[in-house]
């Protein structure tokens, strides 16, 4: 496990409920548990959230695993059962914030939607992950990512032109839709305690709360989101963005090279005095002074033959002769890293980007450092991702719930 530091994060205090399973709901809960929340995730007794056999396992388990749920609490609910529902329930009332990531319709079946709860308590905040959102004509269909990828226009830029559309190698699409549940419970968050703060827990004259609020995040549309000025240029002028394999559309250079040890680099040459300088480190000051050139829309329409210009140059170079040259003239430039050349990387090393932690058997493991990097409450990891169900006992006795009751709650298969 881990020793975290003293200082408490920024979110110390707030209570969340994680219902729900593998990617967009728990990466969102992640990020609060790591900056501080105290996170609480529901899973089902057996075998729990599906993520724990995903990928790499170590003695059964994900992982994975340690990053996704690290700094989570783990019940055992059997929410097909009336008392597993009621056991959420009571958590779901204490909470700031809950977040799930069922298909709609599926807590309202157990009593547990947003109006039913927000009749006990005003101050609910739910955010809601789904494939398509809360309303509209495809509700109640299943979206995955990868739908939400496809349907969200991301899946149709990446590629190259003459090749059908690839997938980004990760979960890309249920990612961006859980740092846009993060973004919206943090806004809920503010928004509630400006108009009353946290419920008294108290009934008709002598309740107290703030204005709670359903966050309701479809996958496709936080994929939709990240299209920048698609909308405006088709409406306008009829453009389609269409996939351009390395290179950024429109923007001129910018795009990945190969060079002569056959390693891939990416050039961004595309601000103007950036293209000056990239030009006259390559040995092309015709094209560094070529007036026609100067700026970007001059640059666009010619953009095979300034590709092909720093192609000819990579062809001469190993990549770090590439990197120190362009480098050295002040031009964005990278390598193409894998995560063995992160992990040896001076950068990723001097940010902390990488912590060694142990897993209970003593065995050594490194898990991805935490972002954003905040000077005076920044996140930590205070232990890796929980053994299933490790935490029930000590949730349900919060309740109030005697040793006598869990027994029998587990012996009847409830938890």
């Amino acid at each position: 496990m881990t020793t975290a530091t003293s200082k408490p994060g920024p979110l110390a205090g707030i209570k969340v409920l994680e219902l729900g399973t593998l990617i967009a709901g728990p990466f969102c809960s992640r990020m609060l548990a790591e900056f501080g929340a105290d996170v609480i995730k529901v899973e089902a007794p057996g075998n729990g959230d599906p993520l724990r056999q995903w990928r790499v396992l170590k003695d059964g388990t994900s992982l994975w695993w340690s990053v996704q749920a690290r700094n989570k609490k783990s019940i055992t609910l059997n929410m097909k059962d009336e008392r597993a529902q009621e056991i959420a329930r009571q958590l779901a009332l204490e909470a700031d914030v809950i977040i799930e990531n069922y298909r709609p319709g599926v807590l309202e079946k157990w009593h547990l939607g947003y109006e039913d709860l927000k009749k006990l308590n005003p101050a609910t905040i739910m955010v809601r992950l789904s494939g398509y959102g809360q309303t509209g004509p495809l509700r109640d269909l299943p979206g995955f990512g990868a739908i939400g990828e496809s349907m969200g226009g991301i899946r149709y830029v990446s590629g190259h032109p003459d090749r059908p559309p690839v997938r980004i190698g990760i979960s890309i699409g249920d990612s961006i839709a859980a740092l846009h549940g993060v973004i919206g419970a943090m806004m809920a968050l503010r928004h509630r305690d400006v108009t009353g703060g946290r419920w008294n827990g108290k009934q008709g004259d002598d309740c107290v709360a703030g204005q709670g609020q359903m966050v309701d995040v479809a996958l496709y549309e936080a994929v939709f989101n990240m299209m920048e000025s698609m909308v405006p240029e088709f409406d306008f002028a009829g453009v389609v963005r269409e996939r351009t394999g390395g290179a950024l559309p429109g923007i001129v250079p910018s795009n990945t090279y190969t060079t002569g040890d056959g390693m891939n680099i990416v050039i961004a040459g595309n601000g103007d005095a950036i293209f000056k300088r990239l030009m006259n480190a390559i040995g092309r000051e015709d094209m560094a002074n070529d007036p026609g050139l100067a700026r970007n829309d001059g640059r666009v329409p010619r953009t095979a033959e300034i590709d092909a210009a720093i192609q000819q140059w990579c062809d001469t170079q190993t990549i770090d002769a590439a990197l120190a040259t362009l480098q050295g003239a002040d031009v964005p430039v990278g390598k193409i890293y894998s995560v063995k050349d992160m992990m040896g990387d001076a950068q990723f090393l001097a940010r902390n980007m990488f912590e060694q932690h142990q897993f209970a058997d003593g065995t050594p493991v490194k898990l991805p450092g935490i972002t954003p990097k905040m000077s005076e409450t920044p996140g930590q990891t205070r232990w890796l991702g929980p053994e299933l169900g490790e935490h029930s006992d000590e949730i349900l006795n919060s309740l109030g719930y005697d040793e006598a009751h869990i027994k029998k709650l587990r012996d009847e298969g409830v938890v």
